[in-house]
């Protein structure tokens, strides 16, 4: 038997896949859903200070290879997650909060009373691309530095980061040295790649509404720009720090791919809101065939197992 299982943090996780934040995971009865579902765990959306309706509609949009989004941080606000956490819990498999903010002051706020509600991870998420005129913390190594010191200061759970795509080893390098300083347990990445755009030739018009456009890619195209995220931060810390890998997970082959490059576990966006739930099981049986076939009897054996030439 093939064991899909995987441990972050200590944290035992009963599927190594689990939903990505911001996918079927912003109401109660989303999460809920999730909780019932066969996900290895239940992540929330993104939660700011104040519930947010998000970006105007249409703000999502699938096309052939993958999607475009520009949601803006849609969520109930940090107490109706904090109220719902132990709620949640009682499904019996991890819950992980993720923690934004529209700026810098609002992370520990949020922190305080997520962490008080003691989910099973706390994920502080510096990478929302989709926020107008908020540029991506996690792009700036100084201001993620102190972001990540406040809320070290006040986290006591798990605490990992949601990092947004670097194109440059320099990038890697920076903030590699800032992570190490503060001794992250988990890392998430990536979120989408920010400020695509998408238009629909037949309409002479670009196909979500807000930004005039421009929003998040996700799905399969995205998917060595994630590897490649996945594989730099494993290698930066020789496999210590687990990994989370999001982006272009369409299949068990896909999933694979991220685990040989160093992901402890996976995270879907785009495969859940176009297949919806059910797509846990099919990326559990797939995995567990291709691991199977390829002589592995778990997750953990093939971790960071890809060969360099």
């Amino acid at each position: 038997m093939t064991d899909l299982s995987t441990t972050i943090a200590g944290v035992r996780f009963p599927s190594c896949f689990m939903n990505a934040a911001g996918a079927l995971c912003v109401t109660r009865d989303e999460l809920v859903a999730l909780g019932k579902s066969a996900a290895g765990a239940i992540v929330t959306k993104s939660m700011t200070v104040e519930p947010r309706q998000g970006n105007p509609e249409p703000r999502y949009y699938g096309f052939p290879g993958g999607s475009i989004n520009s949601m803006g941080l849609p969520n109930l606000g940090y107490k109706a997650y904090a109220e719902l956490i132990p709620e949640l819990k009682r499904f019996g498999k991890p819950v992980v909060a993720s923690v934004a903010g529209l700026c810098e002051e609002d992370f520990p706020t949020i922190a305080a009373a997520i962490n008080a509600a003691q989910p099973d991870l706390i994920e502080v998420n510096l990478s929302c691309p989709n926020i107008p005129g908020k540029p991506q913390i996690g792009y700036d190594p100084e201001s993620s530095e102190r972001v990540i010191k406040r809320v070290r200061q006040i986290i006591t759970v798990p605490m990992g980061l949601k990092l947004p795509p670097y194109f440059d080893p320099a990038h890697h390098e920076a903030m590699g040295k800032v992570i190490g300083r503060y001794g992250i347990d988990f890392l998430n990445m990536i979120n989408s790649v920010g400020n695509g755009l998408v238009v629909d030739p037949e309409r002479e018009a670009v196909v979500i509404k807000p930004k005039g456009g421009f929003g998040g890619l996700g799905g399969r195209l995205i998917k060595p720009v994630a590897l490649a995220n996945v594989r730099a931060f494993y290698k930066i810390f020789q496999g210590r720090i687990p990994i989370i890998g999001t982006g272009g997970v369409m299949d068990g082959m896909d999933a694979f791919e991220h685990l040989l490059c160093g992901a402890s576990a996976l995270q879907i966006g785009t495969v859940l809101v176009e297949e919806g739930l059910d797509v846990f099981s099919r990326l559990d049986k797939e995995l567990a065939e291709i691991l199977t076939r390829k002589g592995y009897h778990s997750v953990a054996e093939c971790r960071g197992m890809v060969k360099e030439l």
